[in-house]
Parts: C-alpha cells; structure tokens; sequence
C-alpha cells in the first residue's frame, strides 16, 4: 500500500510548532501525489494550506485507541511526535510518570511524591512477567533478579539522565526492591546495611543545584552480591569524576555538599562544640550561593539520619568524630583571611582565629602553614628556590588544598562503606546499579561536562550495541530474514576523546610541560582537527572555545581551566605538611602510598570491544582525565560482561511544578538520552508485534466466512494479511508473532474501524427506519382519527334544518310504536315456551326426589342397627382398655414403692460408707498435721539456736571492732602528736631551711592529708559494717518474731484438727446408733409385714367359720320340732337371724374391699410393666438410632476409601486397616443385630405377658363381676327369705300352712353355704394369681436390671473415659499420635479431632492420679511436638489444616471438661462426671491458645502463597466473557524472551482451589466457624491482589474488563452459596473490586455521574478512584476517554472525604482470628483407638 494513500480526509498530522514543537492537524482533503500543499484543519478550528514536500510528507498521528500505550514501540507511527504525545497523554492527562520504549524505561520527575512506592506495590511486581504491569522501576528490577535467577548471569540497572531527572530516586528504589525480594537468611541484616550506603554518600556527595535539591555531583556503580540461593550477601561501590569545585564555589541559589550545612546544623550539640562551628553563613564555603536552606528539608535531621546509618554500617562514633573533624576543618579553611602585602606577595596571620582552629583540629604547625599558604617552593637541579604568591595564587593554592582533602575524605568514606559491606562467602552473581550524569550542555560548559559527555558517548554506544543485538536475536528466535539496519555510531567521537593523539592525550601531554597553558593546548587542537575531523569545529564568534558534535547534540567548550582542572594540583610543602600531621586521619591522606588495586578487577574477566589506550608508564602524577578514561573503560568491561536494563529519567519543566509538561525541553532531553536513536532504529525495521492469537482476536471482524471457516488460526492471519495489504515487505510472519513495519497496525485499525463503522451504519439505519416507521404509523392514526370527528362534525352541522328535524320526530315515533310491538310479540312467544318447560322439569325432579326418599328410608334403618352395633363395640373397647390402664398404673404403683424403698435402703448404706472413707481420711489427715507439728516445732527450736549462735557472734564481733577502733585513735593521737613535734621542729629550723625544705614539709602535708582521708573511709566502712549488722540483726528479729507468729498459727490448726477429730469421733459413734436404728426399722419393717399377712389369716378364718356355724346349725326340722310359736317369735325379737344376715352383708364386703385393693395392685402392676416397655422401646430406638450412625460412619468409611484410591495416596497396611475396619464393622452388626432380635424377644415375651395378664385380669374381673350380681340377688332372697320366715312363723301359729316353704327355706340355706365356699376358693385364687404377678414383675425387674447391670459395666468400663499409660511411654505417646502421624495415612474423619481426645483423656488419667509433674510434663510434651510437627511441615496445608483442627479441639476439650460453668452449660450429665478434679490449666490453655494463632496464620501463609499465583490470571486476565475483551497492540516489551511460559489459570482454577482449602478443612473437621473465617481471610486477599494488579496495569482498565470481573465476582458468590458460606463475610471484602468494576462500567461524562461516583464507591478511597479514573483506556474508538475536568470534578468531590492516601491495599492485613467454643459432643467413653495410630500401650479404663 502507497504511504500517500493515507493522507486521506479526517485523518489527523503532525506540522512542527515552534512553541509545542509539534502541533496535530486534521486533513480536510485528500491527499494526491503531486500536490504541492496539504488543506490541513487545526485544533482551534481554522484552516491552513501547509506547504509540503512529496519525499517528506508530515508524520501520521496514531489512532486515538493506540495513544497512552504502555510501550511506546506499540505505536503504529514511530517518530518523535508521536512520542511525544504518548508521554504528554499518560504524563499530564494519567499522572503516570513510567513509559516503556522498547528496552528503557522512561521516567518522567514528577516533582511529587507518590503512594506507588510502597511494599504492597514491591510485592505485587514481584514475581510478574515484564509487560504485563504497568511500567515502574520496579518492574525492570524484577526483570533484572529474575533473568540473574534463571541464567545465572550478571546484570546491570544504567540510570542515566540530567540532573533534577530524578536518577538517584531511581536508584534507590531499585535497590529497595532488591533489599525487599531477596531478603537473607542471616541476622546480618547486610539488605538493610545496602540500603544505609545511600544516605551517606548523598550527605557528601550531593548538593542543591538551581535544577535539583539533591543533585548527584559524582557518579556511582553500586554492585549487590547474591549468593546461589539469589540473596544479597554484600555489596560494593565504585564512584566517578566527584565535583571538588564545588566545595570551594557554587553558583548562585546553589549549595555545597548536604553534609557541611548538617554540620553547622548540629554546631551546638555538646558533641560537636570541640569543632568551633557556627551558622553555615558564617563560613565562605556554605554562603557563597547566598542559599544555605533547603525549603521543607531539616539539615538537623539529616545529621541525625546520617549519624544513625554510620552506626548501622558499623562505623564508629570515632569514626565518624574523625569525618567531621576534617569537614570543620576544611570550614575553618576557607574562612583564613589571606591579605596582599604588595602585587607580588600575600600574606596569612598566624593569629588568625580560624588559621588556628584549622591547625588544632588537624594537629598541624600554624606557622608553617601560615608560611607556605603564600609562598611556594621551587625545586631546580642546583638549587631550591622560595617564591612568594600573590593573593589570586595564594587564594587558589588554599582551594586547592581544601578540594585536596576533601577528594581524600570522600574516597576514604566510600572504602569504609566498602568495607562494611564485605562478605566473607563467594560471590555467585550481581547486580550493578549506575547512577550516572546524563548528557550535559549548559551556556558555559567545561571539563566536567567534557568528562560527563565522553561517559555518555561510551554508554551510548554500549545501548546500541545491545539494542542491535536484541533485534537481531528476536528476527533470529523468529525465522525473520536478518537485513542490516543502518543506526549511528558515534565511534568515530570517540576515538576523537580518546584516541591516540585525541584530545585527552593533547591535554595530558600538555599538562606535563611546566609552562602549559589553556591557549597553547586548544591551538593544538585548532591544528590536528580543524577540517581534518568533521566532528570537530572552530566557534566563529570564540578563539577560546570549541565545539563537537555529540550523538545528542553539537557542544561548546571553553577551554579556561581545562588545564588546572586536569592537573588537579596541590603544592608539595603543603602535602607534606598535612602529611606530617598529628592527627592520624589527614597524615593517612596524603602519605604517598601505592594505589590498591580494585576490587572489581579480579572479578571480570571479559575483555573491552576495543583496544583501550594505556597510559604511559613516565614518571609523572596521574591526570584526571586519564584516572576517569581507565575507570571508564573498567566501568564498560563490566557493563558489558553483564545484561543491561536502561532506565532514562527526563525532567519535565525547569522549574519543578507538578506534572507540568514542557515539549521543548522534554524533546531535548529524548534527543539526548538515546530514546528517539531507539525509535529511530525500530521504525525502520519491523517495530509492531502481534501474536497469531492476539491478531486473530484483534482483526477477526475483517475476516470472511470462508476465512473463519479454516480450523488453523496461524494460516487464517497469513490470508487475511495477503489480502488486505499486497505489499509482502510490509509485514513478516515468524514461528508466533507476526511482524508490521511502521503505519501498518494503523491501516488494520483503520479497516477494523471502516468495518465496524459500516456495520453501525446498517444498524442504525435498521434502527432509525423501524423508529421513523413506528413514528409514521402513530402520526397516521391520529390524522384518520382527527379527520373522522372532523367529517362527523361537519355533516352534522350541514344536516341541520327544521324539517329535517320534523321528518327525524316522526321517524322515531313511529319506531317507538313498532319496536314496541315487536318486542311484545316475541315476549309472549318467550312466556309460553318456558312456562310448559319448567312445568315438565318440575315434574321430573318431584319424581326423581321421591325415588331417593324410599332409597333413603331404607338405608337409614341399616344405619341405625349398624351404627349401634360399632357404638356398643366401641364402648366395650374404650371400657377394656380403661381397665387395663387402670391395672397398668397400680402396678406401676407397686413397683415404684419397692424401688423407693430399696433407693433408701442403698441410699443409708452409701451414707455409710462414704462416713466411713471420711472418718479414715480425716484420721489420716489428723496424722499428717501432727507429723508436720512435730516437724515444725523441731524446725524453730533449730531456728532459735542458729539465732542464739549468731546473736553471739555477731555481739563478739562488735566487741573487736569497738576494740580496733580504739586502737585506731590511739594511733590517730599519736601520729597527731608526731605531727605537732614535726612542725616545731620545722618552725625551729624555718630561717635555715631552703626552697627544698619547704617542698618537704608541702609533701609531708599531702602525706597527712591522704592519711586522714584513709582514716575517714576506714571508719566510714566500719560504720556501714556496723549498720549492716544492725539490719541483720533487725531482720533475725523479724524472722524471729515470723517463727513465733507461725508457730502461734500451727498451734490455732492444731487446735481446730482436734476439734475436728473428736468431732468425727462423735459422728462415728453416731454412725453405729444410725446403723442399729436401720437394723431396727427393717426388722420392725418385717415383723409388720408378717402381722399384717397373719391379721388377714385371721380375719379370713374367722369369716369362714362364723358363716360355717351360722349356716350349718341352721336346721329347719330340729327347728320346727324344738320350736314353738313363741319360740319363733322370741327368735324374731332377739333379731338372732337378722344378726346371721348382718355378718353376711360384711363378709361381702370385706370381699368386695379386697378384690378392688388387689385389682388396684394389679393395675400398678401393668402400669409398671408398661413403663419398663415402654423404657425398652425407647432402649431399641436408641440402639437403632446408634445403628444408623454405625452405617452412616461405614458409609463415610467407603467415602473416604474410594476418595483414596482415586487420589492414589494409600500406604502399604492400608489393607490390613480396611480388613480390620471391615471386621469391627461386622462385629459391631452382630453385636447391634443380637442385642435388637434380644431386645425383640424380650418386647415380644412383654407383649404375650402383657395380653396374658390383661385377659387374666378380664377374667377376674368377670369373675368378680358374677359373684357381685350374685351378692345383690342374695340380699335380695334374704330379704324375701326374712319376710318368708316371718310368714312362716305366722304359719306355724296357723298349722294351715303349706309344708312346701319350709323345703324352700332349706334349699335357699344350703345354696348359700355352697356359695361362700366358692368366694373362699376364688380368694385363694385371687392370692395365687397375685403371687404369680409378683414373682413375674421380679423377674422382670431382674432382667432389667441385668441388662442395664451389662450396660453399666461396659459403661462403667467406658464411663472414666481415660486413657492410662506409664511415664516412660509418654515420648513414643507424642511420637506416634503427633509426630509420625499422617491424615492421609490413617482414616480419622471417623471422629473430628480423634488425636485431641485422645491426648484429652491422657490429661484426664494424669489428673485422677493429682500428679501435676506427669501433667506438666505431659502437656509440655504435646504442645512442643504439636510446635514441631508444625515447624517440620510449615508449608504442608493438609497438616497444617489437621493439626489446627486438632489444637482447637484439644482447647475446646480443655474447656468443655475443666469444670467451670460457663463452659459447661452444653454438656451432658454424663460429660460433666468426667470434668478435671485435681488441677486448673488456665494457663496452658493460654498457650494452647497462641499455638493455634501461630498455627493458624501459617495455614493462613500457606493458602495465600498457593492461591496468590492463579489470582490475577484467573481474576483479571481469563475471559470468563468469551469474546468481549479487545486485544491491543503490546509493544516491544511483551517479547517472548522476557515472559515464561506459565500455565494458563482461570477462574475454574480459583474456585477448584477454594474448593480444595474447603474440602480439606472440613475433612479435618475444622470448626464451621473457622471456616468461614479462613474463607473471609482467602475473599480478602482475592480482591485485594485483583484490585491492586488492575490499579497497576493500565491495559486492564477497560469497560469489558469491568464485565469481566462483575462476572467472576458472581461466580465466588455462587461458589459461597453453593457452600452454604454466605454469613462468612467473605462477599463484603469483594466490595471495594466489585465498585472498581462497577466504576469501570459507568458512564463518566456529567456532573451527576461524578456524584453517583462519589455517592457508589465508599469502600474506595479517593486516591484509588482517581487512578482507575486516570487509568481507564478505551478498547475501541467508539469508547470515550474520561477527560482531565471530569477527573477534576470526581476529586474535587472526593476532598471531602478523610480516607488514607495510600493506593495499594494491605495483601499482608489479617483479619483478627477468633476461637469458638464448641463443646464436643461426643462421650469419651465411647471412644475407641485405631489400631493404625499404633498406640497399643494404653489401656482404657
């Protein structure tokens, strides 16, 4: 395709603008070859005709979708406004100050400070591909560790750039994130020493310039050290070409090194006041910038950060005393007032204050220095010669001298900084980090800016070397045809510096002759390259300059002080006055000792590219400029034995406002740093990179049907692309990326938009003809209806006249009439027909009425009878069973009254007993005490005789020192005495004595003076002794007075155990009444018993033989024969029969008493009976409910077998372990089988019993019923048998009457005695039946009470729920239960927790034995090896998972048992008897507790470090939305040398392994509660790593990417939901990625979308929201950018808000863990051992 082809209408250009330096235009007609001007339509809207010329048409601007990329090699149109541009957009507009392009990393100052520099922003590069982040410094030092990680290779961090661009900051950070990622093992702390480095050499070897406050004024190779485990082991740093004239001048606003105004800072600290410092405006060398403060900085602060990293390097607070003792020299220096004794000489006072100073600090001869600061000294073969120095000269030579030391001061710091930062080990591999001046040219430019611009010309052309070499391996990698591209070499400059006869060897050699000059070398210059070298020119307008022609730009040198500056020296007599110095530091200085050699020059082995030229081995000093081109060229060996990473800082205004935005001088600086050489070199050969699958994605909206069809995606590209550009040179397909020269990705972006623009164009034209012909339709009914009332109107009013309203009348009235008739007509008609048929409906349903009448009468009868029959049938039922309740309930009565009995009786034998174990304890008790008495009383009379002694002793040893001290008076008397006679003596002898003799008596004096003083301490120390006893005495008395206090106390328990033993004595006697009044009630119990049964013999006796008597005497003949009738009558008055009658009604009484109180016994009986069925069923539902658990636990037996086989984890006896489960499964069902068939019998023989005794007792009852009816009939006949005999004695007074009563009377009397004889017999059956019933309720009883006496003894066995074992087996206890256990190996999810309990009932065994050094040593043992099995598998999470399970478990046991009641309120009774008795462990629950914190952040660690890598790809990168996403062009940085090929994670991934944490934790039977926790923990950390990466990647920050991530958000709360987690929390720690996605989808253009955004994102801070605002990148042109004044808007809302700066969120934070009591609900009796855990050696209880 034809470049002009491009120049169409609405496509946009760059025209050079002399402000902007380039401007954007828009084509307002379509270019066509051969025209002479290009009709161009700028921004403000007017036309221009720019002039043009066909070979240099004006370059393209890109595409609105490629501006703002990461990478500028991204760019379609590579050139330097398209640059540019991209840099204003994400500079100004995004506030992003990183910018790829190709290999460098472009950072722009952004004069602020901002919150990306922080450890969430270092861990959340660590660990990424470069080109897949945003681009930071941090990103390229990732690059670089991780290539060094994975070749083992050397690499090296070029930092380059004009000062105030921001290198240093750089550096730093790029250390800072080598200190973070690559922390050591070793206390050393060498990462945090590294570090400390920086701040020294900034103090002195920084200053503030009128470009930048913290201006690196020398350059620095900083090389960190790794070990092979990629840890930094040390460190080292080389420096280059330091400023020294800026110690004795600055500019104006400019200062000297940081480190003399903290200095003078500090002045007045106590430390520092030996200096004699002042205000750094006192000194010339501070003011002479006129600025000696820094807005917003502390020069006392930085002294006190200076001093703190001395000290961390390990330097000396000597060492450093000794550092700023030379800086205060070298102060005093320059304030030395040098005056002009003539034109011709100077001088210097010696008197000079600060002379003086400057000779005291540095322990120098102030005369001599005085001397030679105005003279010097000329050595000639014949003689040496003292010359005198004017003023300038003497001023020079003392600037010369301090920049001499302060060179030496600077070099020896730098050594010490290297020596603290040695290590001992081998160096494996580094990492260099240079921190160089960039390309400098200024109004005035000298040697350093020489210097600097020849280091840059050879890092220069390192950079394109490797540029170069990177093309060509990625054409290589790829299958490209290699062409040679054509990009500058600045060789040839170089060889100019530093060839043979160069300009740095003309210098030199000019240096050698004693009377060079500036002038003389630059005319030789003038004549070996002056049009004999076209890089070298002669200035028209200077004779004292030249000029050279850079790669970056044509430089101006003035050649005044060339010279000088290249000698770099100091007079001899003053080196070897400071050489001769007393102070140790400057005499080291300037001793003329051989240069070590470096350190750096063993370690490389690689040779330079070329032939770099020696120096001379003449006898001469070395040069400055030949020291810096042999540094250079090690600096170059090395940079080029290494992998190079380049990071170019630009300023971007001169007057550091905040992201302002200058073109002019950012152009200049991109010319100068070598990134538009890059661009250059890229735009000509095939700069854009698109992957097969990413241009596919891309551009598939331009591929056919029959192009879509292919099933290879690689050959699908490769038609597309020859049919849409026919130009094969424009592009090259390699092995996975196809290769575009430069404007071809924007001619695919322009067809991708032409398509889509039509297909918007279809379908709005669809659109817009559906909505004009909806809008049509509606218009048209309208009109019809408008029209239609219209036209009815009308006529209407047209129609009306008065005879048309007339004729209207009549119409109507004569309607009215025939309508009327009509209407009549047919409702007569109506009538009749429906008269006749509701007359034969009626009929019909009378008759079908009376049919069902009969129907009914007759099945109402059936009813009656049938009705009355279920009635009687029912009651009969209700009847039956109210008997057999009421025979249950008496004989449950019965039963219950012989249990309360037998409760009493074994309640007092308890009592008893438990009296009994009280009074032997308290005897044993009572022993005790009087032991401990005796023990006592022993223990003090020992303590009164020890007092006795030592009273004696110590009144002995006051006598003696009373003695001495006597003795010492005395001597102190006599030595008085002597002394009272010296003195007359010498008062005698004072004329004769001399001056000797007086030095004598002053000796004589002092000799005294020391005695008395000896004396005075002497005594003063017997006192203190004397005092001390005394204390000592004092405290005896105390311990005396204690003793005596104690025994008082002993006495007062002795007392009260006496009383308590007589006490007990009495209760024992009481306990013997207790037992002979017991032994009395049941006998007298018994005796009643027996009287009762012999009263009821009795009573039963006599009835029978009363009724015997009464009956059988009665004869009717003997009474007719013996009788009369006044017999008869006196026998009815007596009442003698009526009395017989009377007896009989009371027998049937009694009977009748009797039979109800058995039948009440009965139904106590049955009621009894029912409640042990009852009691029964209620055992077998139990039993049935524990089978069912048995086959659930089977059941997650096969579970958890089937899960192992699949996972292929089972371990050799896996086998044996299923076998033996399978044998304990069967047991346990024949056991649960026979006890339920048991349990059946039983039941059923119940039943049978139950039925038996109802039908029994139904036949009782009705025999109890008969002789009932039979008693009423016989009262009844007695009745009439009294009215009878009355008769018939009324008869026997009339012989008339009939023989044939007195028969009857007979047969009535005989049929009565024939029917007590049956009541007697069926008493006696009553008795035999109840006896019966008594004996099977005994049975019962005792059935029931064997198997619950089986139960209670295999409870009894399991009731203790301990564990017993033996004190040499509690280390293979720990062994086998914590250390060598498995979960996997075993099958522990029988019971959550199983190890907890059973080290629980360990506990529990030790307590009941009260041995607290068997519990201590047993719970220090589980909690150390429950440490160490945590330690041992601290990146396990299935252990790690089972044993804080465990440790809860163990805790909550601890708490569930200790017996305190807030803990106990869940427990059975059962649980509560096995409560700790003996020892409260509070404490170690205390511990248990911070293990389970430590366990549980580590598991916490563990889930992180496993799920952290699948976050961001499966979050954020992973179309869970397939075909939404857009992919753009990514630019050189996503090349495949620089990625590894990682797996592709999804979201599937994220959940499968959320899955897997939560399968695992609930395996481990982890508490629910801590589930949710960790969940909430995992939530937390998936959105903040999510929301961090989107911050960092500007790519991501898309309106489908927000679709993107609302929809895996959906998916974890399904997942949540799907694990029944929703009151976790865990969805509320997604809020602030769920309102990051949501802001992403919003519309963000008015006002009231800024306030919906304000009002919607709460959960996001300010500083985030403007990020992702600044952030947000269209994927189509159809999209809208979010413009600078929306972004305005939204923050001005946001100001409001008080919310942390910080942008990253905390990934570290954990969310405060919190332990639930879960009681456990199982009984520990009912726990049983594996036979896997191999614990054999305990015994259960």
């Amino acid at each position: 395709m034809a470049v002009a082809a491009l120049y169409t209408q609405y496509n946009r250009v760059w025209i050079p603008d002399p402000e902007e330096v380039w401007k954007s235009a828009e084509i307002a007609k379509d270019y066509r070859v051969g025209d002479k001007v290009l009709r161009l339509l700028l921004e403000d809207g007017t036309e221009l005709d720019y002039a043009i010329n066909p070979d240099s048409l004006p370059p393209l601007r890109n595409p609105d979708i490629l501006v703002g990329e990461n990478d500028l090699t991204a760019l379609s149109y590579l050139h330097e406004a398209a640059v540019l541009h991209n840099l204003r957009v994400r500079f100004a507009d995004s506030k992003l100050i990183y910018t790829y392009s190709g290999i460098i990393l472009v950072a722009m100052n952004p004069y602020k400070q901002l919150p990306i520099y922080g450890d969430a922003i270092i861990h959340a590069y660590s660990g990424q591909n470069m080109g897949d982040m945003d681009p930071h410094i941090f990103a390229v030092a990732e690059e670089a560790y991780k290539q060094m990680a994975r070749n083992n290779k050397n690499q090296s961090i070029i930092v380059s750039g004009e000062s105030g661009a921001g290198k240093t900051v750089s550096a730093r950070y790029a250390m800072r994130y080598f200190a973070t990622v690559s922390k050591s093992s070793s206390n050393a702390h060498v990462e945090d020493k590294v570090l400390a480095s920086n701040p020294i050499t900034e103090a002195v070897g920084n200053a503030k310039t009128t470009r930048n406050d913290n201006s690196s004024r020398f350059g620095k190779y900083t090389e960190i050290s790794f070990d092979e485990r990629n840890q930094i082991i040390g460190a080292n740093m080389r420096t280059y070409l330091l400023e020294k004239s800026r110690v004795v001048f600055q500019s104006e606003n400019e200062r000297n090194y940081h480190i003399f105004y903290q200095l003078c800072a500090s002045a007045q600290q106590s430390e520092f006041k030996h200096l004699k410092l002042g205000r750094a405006e006192d000194f010339s060398y501070t003011r002479m910038g006129g600025s000696t403060a820094i807005e917003g900085v502390s020069d006392r602060a930085g002294m006190v950060e200076t001093q703190k990293t001395f000290s961390l390097l390990g330097l000396k607070e000597d060492f450093q005393m000794d550092v700023f003792t030379v800086l205060a020299a070298i102060l005093h220096l320059g304030n030395v007032q040098i005056a002009a004794a003539s034109s011709e000489r100077s001088t210097v006072s010696v008197d000079d204050s600060h002379l003086q100073v400057f000779c005291e600090l540095l322990g120098l001869d102030s005369g001599k220095v005085a001397q030679w600061l105005c003279n010097r000294k000329i050595i000639t073969t014949s003689e040496t010669v003292v010359k005198p120095m004017t003023r300038p000269q003497a001023l020079n030579a003392r600037d010369a001298l301090a920049k001499k030391i302060y060179a030496h001061l600077f070099d020896f710091i730098v050594e010490r900084i290297n020596q603290a930062l040695q290590f001992s080990g081998k160096q494996h591999t580094f990492i260099g980090v240079l921190d160089i001046y960039g390309f400098e040219t200024f109004d005035v430019n000298s040697f350093e800016q020489f210097c600097i611009n020849y280091a840059n010309e050879k890092l220069q052309q390192q950079f394109n070397l490797h540029v170069f070499k990177l093309e060509q391996e990625e054409y290589m990698k790829e299958d490209i045809p290699w062409t040679l591209i054509d990009f500058y070499d600045n060789q040839p400059v170089i060889d100019l510096i530093e060839a043979k006869m160069g300009i740095l060897e003309l210098l030199d050699e000019e240096c050698l002759l004693p009377h060079g000059t500036d002038e003389n070398w630059l005319q030789k210059l003038y004549n070996n390259f002056v049009n004999k070298n076209s890089l070298f020119e002669k200035p028209r307008m200077s004779t004292a300059s030249f000029l050279i022609q850079h790669f970056a730009d044509k430089v101006e040198y003035r050649c005044e002080g060339f010279l000088e500056k290249n000698r770099d020296t100091v007079y001899d007599t003053l080196v070897e006055i400071l050489g001769a110095s007393k102070f140790h530091l400057c005499a080291k200085f300037f001793q003329e000792n051989p240069v070590p050699p470096s350190p750096f020059g063993s370690a490389i082995t690689m040779k330079s590219a070329k032939q770099v030229i020696k120096p001379n081995n003449k006898q001469f000093r070395t040069t400055v400029g030949s020291k810096f081109r042999s540094s250079l060229s090690l600096l170059m060996e090395t940079l080029n034995a290494t992998t190079p990473h380049y990071v170019r800082c630009i300023k971007p205004n001169d007057e550091k406002l905040p992201f302002e935005f200058d073109s002019k001088r950012i152009a200049q600086q991109l010319r100068a740093c070598g990134v538009l050489e890059t661009i250059r070199i890229s735009a000509q050969s095939y700069p854009s990179r698109w992957t097969y699958i990413e241009f596919y994605s891309r551009y598939g909206i331009l591929m056919t049907k029959q192009e879509l069809s292919f099933s290879d995606k690689k050959e699908v590209c490769k038609v597309v692309l020859h049919r849409l550009i026919q130009d094969s040179n424009q592009y090259q397909f390699g092995k996975t990326k196809i290769f575009f020269r430069a404007g071809q990705v924007a001619y695919l972006e322009k067809l991708r938009l032409d398509k889509l623009r039509q297909g918007c164009v279809v379908i709005q034209k669809h659109i817009r003809g559906w909505l004009q012909r909806k809008k049509f339709l509606r218009e048209r009914r309208a009109a019809l209806l408008i029209q239609r009332y219209f036209r009815g109107q009308h006529t209407v009013r047209r129609a009306l006249t008065a005879a048309a309203l007339k004729e209207a009348w009549a119409a109507i009235v004569l309607q009215k009439h025939c309508r009327g008739y009509l209407v009549r007509s047919l409702y007569q008609l109506i009538r009749v027909a429906t008269i006749t048929i509701q007359a034969y409906t009626r009929g019909l349903l009378a008759r079908r009425r009376y049919r069902k009448v009969l129907e009914e009468h007759k099945a109402v009868i059936l009813q009656k009878y049938a009705r009355a029959w279920l009635a009687r049938r029912r009651f009969q039922n209700i009847r039956r069973f109210v008997l057999n309740i009421q025979l249950t309930y008496r004989v449950q009565r019965l039963q219950k009254k012989l249990e309360d009995q037998n409760k009493e009786n074994h309640g007092l034998v308890e009592k008893l007993t438990s009296l009994a174990a009280v009074r032997a304890g308290d005897v044993e008790k009572i022993q005790k005490l009087e032991s401990e008495l005796d023990r006592a009383a022993a223990h003090r009379h020992n303590y009164e005789e020890k007092g006795k002694r030592y009273k004696a002793a110590m009144e002995e040893k006051l006598a003696k020192l009373q003695k001495h001290n006597s003795e010492l008076e005395v001597q102190k008397e006599q030595v008085q005495r002597k002394l009272q006679e010296q003195t007359e003596e010498l008062r005698g002898k004072m004329d004769d004595l001399t001056k000797q003799l007086f030095d004598d008596v002053r000796k004589e004096q002092q000799q005294r003076i020391v005695l008395e003083k000896s004396f005075e301490l002497k005594t003063q120390d017997y006192e203190k002794q004397i005092c001390s006893l005394e204390g000592e005495m004092r405290a005896l008395r105390d311990e005396k007075e204690q003793l005596q206090h104690r025994l008082e106390e002993e006495r007062a328990t002795s007392e009260a155990l006496k009383g308590e033993v007589a006490q007990l004595s009495r209760q024992a006697k009481t306990t013997s009444e207790f037992e002979k009044e017991i032994e009395l009630l049941q006998t007298q119990k018994v005796d009643m018993e027996k009287h009762v049964q012999s009263q009821k013999r009795e009573m039963r006796e006599k009835m029978s033989e009363i009724t015997k008597q009464l009956l059988e005497s009665y004869d009717i003949a003997d009474v007719r024969s013996r009788l009369s009738v006044e017999d008869l009558e006196h026998l009815n008055e007596d009442g003698e029969l009526w009395f017989a009658y009377e007896g009989l009604k009371k027998a049937t009484r009694v009977l009748e008493s009797h039979f109800q109180s058995q039948k009440d016994c009965y139904e106590k009986e049955i009621e009894a009976l029912n409640f042990k069925v009852l009691h029964l069923s209620q055992e077998i539902n139990h039993l049935q409910k524990l089978f069912r658990e048995e086959n659930d636990i089977n059941e997650s037996i096969r579970h958890e077998v089937t899960r192992l086989t699949s996972e292929n984890m089972m371990i050799p006896d896996f086998k044996q372990q299923i076998s033996e489960l399978e044998k304990q499964k069967q047991d346990l069902e024949i056991r649960l089988h026979e006890q339920t068939e048991n349990m059946k019998g039983k039941l059923e023989e119940l039943s049978n019993q139950l039925n038996h005794n109802r039908e029994e007792e139904e036949m009782q009852r009705k025999t109890t019923e008969a002789p009932r009816e039979i008693h009423t009939k016989e009262r009844e006949k007695l009745s009439g048998n009294v009215e009878e005999t009355q008769a018939a004695s009324g008869h026997l007074q009339r012989p008339s009457e009939p023989a044939s009563e007195v028969t009857r009377f007979q047969q009535e009397a005989s049929r009565l005695t024939v029917e007590n004889r049956d009541l007697e017999e069926e008493l006696d059956m009553k008795d035999r039946v109840i006896k019966k019933l008594q004996d099977q309720v005994k049975t019962l009883t005792k059935t029931i009470g064997k198997s619950d006496d089986v139960r209670l003894s295999v409870g009894t066995k399991e009731h203790l729920g301990m564990l017993e074992y033996k004190r040499e087996d509690e280390a293979k206890l720990i062994q086998n239960l914590i250390l060598d256990l498995k979960p996997r190996g075993v099958v522990v999810n029988m019971i959550p927790g199983l190890p907890a309990h059973i080290l629980f009932m360990c506990v529990r065994y030790a307590d009941s034995l009260n041995d607290a050094n068997m519990l201590k040593s047993l719970m220090n043992s589980a909690i150390n090896g429950i440490k160490q099995v945590v330690k041992e598998h601290f990146e396990d999470f299935e252990m790690l998972s089972f044993w804080f399970s465990n440790t809860c478990h163990f805790l909550n046991c601890l708490k569930q048992y200790s017996g305190e009641e807030e803990f106990m309120k869940h427990n059975s009774p059962h649980q509560n008897k096995n409560c700790l008795n003996n020892f409260d462990l509070s404490e170690y629950r205390q511990i248990l507790s911070d293990v389970a914190i430590r366990i549980y952040h580590q598991f916490i660690i563990v889930m992180e470090n496993n799920i952290q890598p699948i976050i961001v790809p499966g979050m954020l990168e992973y179309e869970s939305l397939q075909g939404i996403s857009g992919l753009k062009p990514t630019g050189f940085r996503k090349r495949s040398s620089s990625r590894d090929d990682t797996d592709a994670y999804t979201m599937s991934s994220v959940l499968q392994q959320l899955s897997y944490f939560y399968s695992t934790m609930c395996q481990n039977g982890l508490d629910p509660e801590l589930v949710r926790q960790a969940v909430k923990q995992l939530f937390f950390l998936i959105g903040a790593v999510t929301l961090n990466s989107l911050f960092l990647r500007k790519d991501m920050c898309s309106c489908r990417k927000g679709m993107q991530i609302r929809c895996n958000i959906s998916y974890l709360e399904e997942w949540l939901k799907d694990k029944n987690l929703q009151n976790s929390l865990a969805k509320e720690t997604l809020e602030p990625l769920s309102q990051a996605a949501w802001l992403l989808q919003v519309k963000k253009i008015t006002e009231s979308d800024a306030k919906e955004i304000y009002e919607r994102c709460t959960s996001l801070s300010a500083v985030q929201i403007i990020k992702i605002l600044n952030s947000y990148t269209p994927i189509d042109d159809f999209e809208k950018r979010v413009t600078p004044s929306f972004v305005r808007k939204v923050q001005a809302l946001l100001n409001s808000r008080e919310d942390s700066g910080q942008l990253m969120l905390d990934t570290s934070y954990l969310y405060q863990v919190v332990f639930p009591f879960t009681p456990s609900p199982h009984a520990l009796e009912m726990i049983e051992i594996p036979s896997s855990f191999k614990l054999g050696f305990l015994n259960r209880l």
